[in-house]
């Protein structure tokens, strides 16, 4: 069966991959632990465990699954609804379904699905290489080091004589003189050349203003002006038409009815998080019943109606 080898490979890139009309497989990621009795170190990981109530098909594995085989969607479909039929029917005898890498699958006396992780495999890619290993103590023994001080007398420092040189305060005092005189030019220079700029950008400001109010515009041919309207559907009842996990998927499945002549669109996430798409919404019960029956009949058998106000 290739069913759990594409199960295995997605589940290192999500954190859950739905099986349509039988459940979903969650990873949730747990840190290194050690274990201090057992002296042994496990790297992080990610948790595998099974949600039997998340049935509905996101598109994931389906799309992966005809990526793969190169099939159709419609046929990866189709093939994935007969392997579920056949996993369920082994359940039902009271076999346990083996899934390489991911784990045991039985019911319980209930006939509820019991899952048993696999332990051989981590899908946390961030601890790729890194295996679990048990560790010996290391006894550390303290030493104890007998220093001996010797005291030493300080050297005393001798600070040298400078010589005074004169000439140096004459030769200091002469360049601040300099710098001062310099820096005075400069600033009457930079004024000057302010003061003419300043001059320039007012009479150009004038002269654009004069221009402006002799101009006159006209436009000779006007376009046309466009109305669009805009059909806003409405109302409490809803057909839908699947729910995914993946938006892309589910504004893909919304352009497949457009195709077709629905009135379909995306209504937001469900309580489980995953994008549902109707068929079209309506104001009144009855008139969705019977969009329904014809959906059902001509379409998809798996349709149902949703009643949900919308904000």
């Amino acid at each position: 069966m290739q069913l759990e080898t594409y199960i295995s490979d997605l589940l290192y890139r999500y954190d859950c991959v739905v099986v349509p009309n039988f459940g979903a497989f969650i990873t949730n990621r747990v840190s290194a632990v050690v274990n201090e009795s057992t002296q042994t170190f496990y790297p992080p990981k990610k948790v595998l465990s099974f949600n039997e109530q998340l049935q509905g098909n996101d598109g994931l594995l389906i799309n992966y699954y005809a990526e793969v085989e190169k099939i159709p969607y419609q046929v990866a479909q189709e093939k994935l609804s007969k392997i579920v039929k056949s996993i369920k029917s082994f359940l039902i005898a009271g076999e346990t379904i083996q899934l390489k890498n991911v784990g045991e699958i039985q019911l319980n006396s209930d006939g509820k699905i019991v899952f048993e992780p696999s332990h051989k495999i981590n899908y946390l890619t961030d601890a790729f290489g890194l295996s679990q290993y048990n560790y010996a103590l290391i006894e550390r023994q303290k030493e104890i080091i007998a220093e001996n001080t010797i005291e030493k007398e300080p050297i005393p420092l001798v600070k040298p004589e400078k010589k005074k040189v004169p000439y140096i305060k004459y030769a200091a005092a002469a360049v601040l003189i300099l710098a001062l005189g310099g820096f005075a030019g400069v600033k009457l220079y930079n004024n000057s050349i302010e003061q003419h700029n300043l001059q320039a950008l007012e009479e150009a400001n004038k002269e654009l203003d004069n221009k402006i109010q002799e101009a006159t515009f006209v436009i000779e041919n006007p376009l046309p002006a466009i109305h669009l309207e805009l059909e806003k559907q409405s109302g409490n009842y809803h057909i839908v038409a699947g729910a995914f996990r993946v938006k892309a998927n589910s504004q893909k499945k919304v352009d497949q009815l457009k195709n077709k002549g629905y009135k379909a669109r995306i209504i937001g996430l469900n309580k489980y998080g995953l994008h549902e798409v109707v068929y079209s919404s309506y104001e009144d019960r009855l008139e969705a019943l019977r969009a329904l029956r014809t959906i059902r009949r001509e379409h998809n058998a798996d349709a149902w109606l949703l009643v949900k106000k919308l904000d």
